[in-house]
């Protein structure tokens, strides 16, 4: 039920993100407290004043060898033709590593440069320079001299420096305390039951984990519901008693999005609506002076949200400079479409491919989690900008090392459950640091192969006129390319049906008498090909199957929709619907296989590649799971 205290507020602003940027900080008076704290527990603080040495490293003449200490004037007539004798504890005394050289000793002689002729007199026969092989009082640390100035954020090296030159205790800029309130009726916490319109809450944790990334002391409330008066208590708490304020959900414009008033009725709001992509729906005002930030309930949105508005305050009352990523040139493999006055924010998968750093779209859906853990860059566009096209030069932002983007396998083309479990054999055996999967069909990947922007593709793409897979399409998009085939796996495709199989499916004309929702695959997928033949074969039109236009890209995905219709069935491989604990009706074996450059193939990761497939513990993984057996040491064919 909507309360009509609050009426629902359509209007968002399209507010540019640098200008909500620097009103907000305009209003934000941080507390400049400070804190003193052990050396030893301080990683990752920020010292709040120079920090002077309390004494010197190290604290006397040290011996930097084991050896004899020795007056170096002493020695100096050493020679092979004068060999000098030296009495214990008059000329010489025996030091360690570490030890103090005792006056009026002067230098040390390694032990391996001394002839014992007993067990007091020894003979050397080149003489020592003064301070040799001595650390004098105060060669790493003096005392009173600066270790670290003001603002100086402590790493672990820090650490030991501290701890050795005896400043055990130092002062702190306290961190900045931020609330995060998570809100909604339909959340639930990770360890209740979820069931139907029940969501699992997530982002208070991840958010709360950023800003202790950030050097900030996050306090996560307990979940607030889609009440105003709820709301307002929290928020009222929260700002007296936090330096920041983020509230999450409740910033958009629905029947319940109270945030925006509840702000507005208890301090003042300055920004509602940002022109971004996503993260649009943000609120920034404050509540008795405390800064508070209303983040939309979408991940991508959320953690992008946060990035841009609560890490600048906390880098603020931490006297610090925000960080930055670095940058890296990539070629785009595929063309980027915006709109005019919002910057877009567009997750990247990059690939290092013949020498070229290529960069492929994620999903943009601000509510896909995994388009941020899968991402290897963010990629900006202007307000100013329509978009990128194909083969465009651009600049990303590095969410992961360039190393690992250079080492990893980029593979292309249709989706299957094996790819994962080779990713996980490779990097076991140090082979790699990752495959990079895109799940965009069999047609795809074979022109990811043809435009160089993949090392290898999955294919599974049925001939309908000599119904053999895979070798005909390779000679006729990839003619004249010197390119490789391997024959990977035997899998069966069979219908997806809900458990107990409710509308009684056993065959494709079942499907357009009762009306099934199917749930299909994408144009170009070895799958979508082999229901097409199937249809055209029973004489069946496609707008004689509902839901036949709706596509899905991968198996699970197709799986995972059957799973929650009972009038639904899709078709695909059996362990997708074992997965999902689904009926499967088995309806034809498949090859799978592995297409790639010849170079590749060729190359150490690609002999590694095949060695793992032909592993026993591979084959041993992959019968386990069910519908499947790997080709054993097949012939690759070549083209």
């Amino acid at each position: 039920m909507v309360n009509k205290q609050y009426k629902r507020k359509i209007y968002l602003q399209d507010k540019p993100r640098g200008f909500a940027r620097e009103e907000m900080l305009a209003h934000f008076k941080p507390r400049m407290e400070t804190e003193r704290i052990y050396s030893a527990d301080a990683l990752g603080r920020v010292t709040a004043e120079p920090i002077y040495a309390t004494n010197s490293m190290p604290h006397y003449h040290a011996s930097a060898m084991d050896g004899i200490a020795v007056i170096a004037e002493a020695t100096y007539l050493a020679h092979e033709q004068n060999p000098i004798q030296l009495k214990r504890n008059e000329d010489f005394v025996y030091v360690d590593t570490g030890n103090e050289v005792p006056p009026p000793f002067n230098a040390v002689i390694m032990i391996e440069h001394v002839e014992e002729i007993t067990e007091d007199v020894l003979e050397i026969i080149e003489p020592a320079s003064p301070w040799q092989h001595i650390r004098p009082i105060g060669e790493d640390i003096v005392q009173e001299e600066m270790l670290f100035p003001q603002g100086h954020i402590v790493r672990p090296v820090d650490i030991g420096v501290l701890l050795a030159s005896q400043s055990t205790m130092i002062d702190v800029i306290k961190k900045p305390v931020v609330t995060v309130i998570p809100t909604g009726n339909e959340l639930i916490t990770p360890y209740e039951t979820a069931s139907p319109g029940k969501l699992i809450e997530f982002n208070g944790t991840v958010i709360s984990s950023f800003i202790t990334e950030w050097g900030g002391e996050a306090i996560l409330s307990p979940i607030v519901k889609d009440d105003p008066e709820k709301i307002k208590e929290a928020l009222l708490h929260a700002a007296n008693t936090s330096d920041v304020v983020v509230i999450n959900a409740g910033s958009s414009a629905g029947s319940k999005d109270y945030t925006v008033h509840i702000i507005e009725e208890l301090g003042e709001v300055f920004t509602h609506g940002v022109a971004t992509r996503p993260g649009k729906p943000v609120i920034i005002g404050k509540i008795n002076e405390t800064i508070v930030i209303g983040i939309p309930g979408y991940p991508v949105s959320a953690y992008l949200a946060l990035e841009w508005f609560v890490r600048p305050l906390v880098c603020k009352c931490l006297q610090i400079p925000e960080p930055s990523r670095p940058l890296l040139k990539v070629k785009l493999g595929r063309r980027i479409v915006s709109t005019m006055g919002a910057e877009d924010f567009v997750r990247m998968n990059i690939g290092y491919v013949n020498g070229e750093f290529i960069a492929n779209p994620l999903t943009r859906a601000a509510g896909v989690t995994m388009s941020l853990v899968r991402a290897d860059g963010l990629l900006v566009v202007s307000p100013d900008q329509l978009g990128f096209e194909q083969g465009d030069i651009v600049e990303v932002e590095l969410l992961k090392p360039v190393e690992e983007i250079k080492s990893a396998i980029v593979f292309n083309g249709s989706h299957d459950l094996t790819i994962d479990l080779l990713t996980s054999q490779l990097k076991k055996n140090h082979v790699t640091s990752k495959i990079i999967s895109s799940h965009v069909g069999s047609m795809a990947g074979i022109m990811a192969i043809k435009k160089g922007e993949a090392h290898i593709a999955g294919i599974h793409l049925l001939d309908p006129e000599t119904k053999q897979y895979n070798v005909s399409y390779v000679q006729r998009f990839l003619s004249g390319a010197d390119v490789v085939l391997y024959p990977f796996l035997k899998r069966t495709q069979g219908w997806f049906l809900p458990k107990g199989n409710p509308l009684q499916i056993n065959h494709i004309k079942d499907i357009a008498k009762k009306q099934a929702h199917f749930v299909n695959r994408q144009k170009g997928a070895g799958t979508r090909i082999l229901l097409d033949l199937l249809l055209k074969e029973n004489e069946i039109t496609p707008d004689q199957i509902k839901g036949y236009q709706r596509e899905m890209f991968s198996h699970l995905s197709v799986a995972a929709e059957v799973k929650g219709n009972n009038n639904a069935v899709g078709l695909g491989i059996y362990p997708a619907a074992k997965a999902m604990g689904l009926d499967f009706i088995p309806l034809a074996d498949e090859n799978y296989d592995l297409l790639m450059t010849r170079e590749f193939f060729e190359s150490d990761q690609g002999k590694s590649l095949i060695e793992i497939i032909q592993s026993e513990q591979f084959q041993t993984q992959v019968n386990q799971i069910g519908g499947y057996s790997v080709i054993k040491n097949p012939e690759p064919i070549y083209f």
